[in-house]
């Protein structure tokens, strides 16, 4: 990097600072702040949804895998993120969206407190917490090896300096502050992705290296083949029921964007323009990593420094930071969503129940604990993030992959199925007896067996078995102990329907009595 690159880094920085500063004054209270009070447009809703979903780690671990094995990095990663959100859009969206404007819940798991009870709410609440510490801690260092790659920093000054400026305008602003940033964080993607594209175009063609040529080299041998190695069709299956439940809001930061919308339907385009996206320009991004083995040499036996190595080789100056600048948006874009959604669960589902003052939080304090939440959840991730690469986390795609998508099942499930009336049977037992179960698969099939099988328990396993614990439980228990109460179906129908008047009517009746174990019951 030269002057002009700097000059180009630290420019996006001031001007992520100072939409940060504006959107300030659109904030006056909690809803202002976790859901953007209702009011987004559903186009800024949608490429914020898109944007929230990226990091850095797809040009490192994801680089890593186009490396390695081709055209496979795109189809068991971002196709099943597209489909996923297309099913997601009919299934989820809208029934998200009236958590907000039919329940009035600024956080995407307070309204289980009613649908389960209390202890099932505090149980996905810190795990999810935690499990979202750990996924930023993973973004934030895969953006520090890019920047180490080109300016030399350490890996710990790396995550200083982008958690800083991330932590200064998604605690200024909220999620309009993010939304925003995120906009101009697609723009310059846009910009730095259709660079680096025609670059590599270019010096193949100096190569004399066309485009379907290329795939014939003994470089790409069986790049083109769409599921290699550890990605295979289980891989595929199970990361597309994954993503089904985590980028239609079961990590969290996606179903506020859904929430932040005005009405389910616009909740629903949303959905459709982010599918979209993800269908088509990850393809625009992947394209310089598939070429990558035609052009550079990886310095690591991951692949993960290909893309670094290949901007710096083929970009000028003021090109090169624009693409380095495309590396922070992406991450940026995630972490400030991670941190506004963390905030709003704990503010709004974990600190009223561990402190009678939090309780009694009005406008002004709700705000400034929220601020300070979102602060002490930045710090924190940034804190696991030195950690990532020791023999507790490993790499940064192990991380992603391993740790993230198979807890998250767990997780998600009661959350997500919680909202659908199909499984309007399924109560506490069925959600805490899924979480727990789910956990434990993962524990087992990571380690203990892992530890007794040469080689290891395959990767596909290792994501999708916790997954289908989890959700055959759930389904089970609650076709075998129905737990359907009058409070919870009533729950159910409203998020299921948008006309006040036909809900009421509308709720079944409850397969048998049960007790409430913590009497937390809807009241309506």
């Amino acid at each position: 990097m030269n002057g002009l690159d700097w000059a180009v880094l630290i420019g996006y920085f001031g001007v992520m600072v100072a939409i940060g500063v504006w959107s300030h004054k659109r904030v006056d209270n909690v809803s202002d702040f976790f859901t953007a009070g209702g009011k987004m447009p559903w186009w800024l809703s949608g490429i914020s949804h898109h944007m929230s979903g990226y990091s850095a780690v797809m040009f490192t671990g994801y680089a890593g895998i186009a490396y390695t094995y081709g055209v496979t990095s795109f189809v068991t990663w971002s196709f099943p993120i597209a489909l996923g959100i297309a099913i997601g859009s009919k299934l989820f969206a809208p029934r998200i969206n009236r958590l907000r404007s039919r329940l009035h819940v600024a956080s995407p798991l307070e309204y289980l407190k009613n649908r389960y009870d209390l202890k099932t709410q505090q149980a996905l609440a810190w795990s999810g917490m935690l499990l979202k510490i750990v996924d930023v801690g993973a973004k934030w260092a895969a953006i520090a090896t890019l920047l180490s790659v080109f300016t030399g920093v350490s890996l710990n000054q790396g995550i200083l300096i982008t958690g800083s400026i991330t932590a200064v305008y998604c605690t200024i602003g909220g999620l309009w502050a993010d939304a925003l940033t995120e906009l101009g964080q697609f723009v310059i993607q846009l910009l730095a992705g259709v660079a680096m594209f025609v670059a590599v175009v270019m010096e193949l063609n100096d190569k004399g290296i066309g485009f379907l040529e290329a795939w014939d080299r003994p470089e790409l041998q069986g790049h083109g083949e769409p599921l290699v190695g550890p990605y295979g069709t289980v891989f595929l299956l199970a990361f597309l029921f994954i993503k089904l439940f985590e980028y239609n809001g079961g990590m969290l930061n996606q179903a506020q964007r859904y929430m932040a919308t005005a009405t389910p339907r616009e909740a629903e385009r949303s959905a459709r323009l982010s599918a979209v996206l993800w269908l088509v320009w990850p393809v625009v991004l992947f394209f310089p990593m598939w070429m990558s083995p035609l052009l550079v040499e990886s310095q690591k036996t991951d692949g993960s420094d290909s893309y670094g190595l290949m901007t710096e080789q083929l970009l000028p100056h003021g090109l090169l930071g624009l693409v380095i600048v495309g590396f922070f948006s992406h991450t940026m874009a995630m972490c400030s969503s991670d941190a506004n959604a963390i905030a709003a669960v704990f503010t709004r589902d974990v600190a009223p129940v561990l402190s009678k003052q939090a309780r009694a939080w009005g406008e002004r304090s709700g705000l400034i604990a929220a601020r300070v939440t979102t602060v002490v959840f930045l710090g924190l991730s940034m804190a696991v993030a030195t950690q990532v690469n020791s023999p507790t986390f490993k790499d940064i795609i192990t991380v992603v992959i391993k740790w993230v998508a198979g807890l998250m099942g767990p997780i998600a499930i009661p959350m997500m199925l919680g909202l659908l009336r199909p499984f309007r049977r399924s109560g506490p037992t069925a959600a805490l007896t899924s979480w727990s179960m789910g956990l434990l698969a993962f524990w087992l099939v990571n380690y203990p067996i892992s530890w007794q099988i040469e080689g290891g328990v395959p990767l596909q396993y290792q994501v999708s078995i916790p997954l289908a614990v989890s959700l055959v439980l759930y389904i089970l228990i609650g076709f075998l102990k129905p737990e359907d109460t009058p409070e919870r179906l009533a729950i159910v129908e409203r998020i299921n329907t948008d006309d006040d008047g036909s809900a009421a009517a509308a709720v079944p009746a409850p397969a048998g009595p049960v007790e409430d174990a913590v009497g937390t019951r809807a009241k309506e």
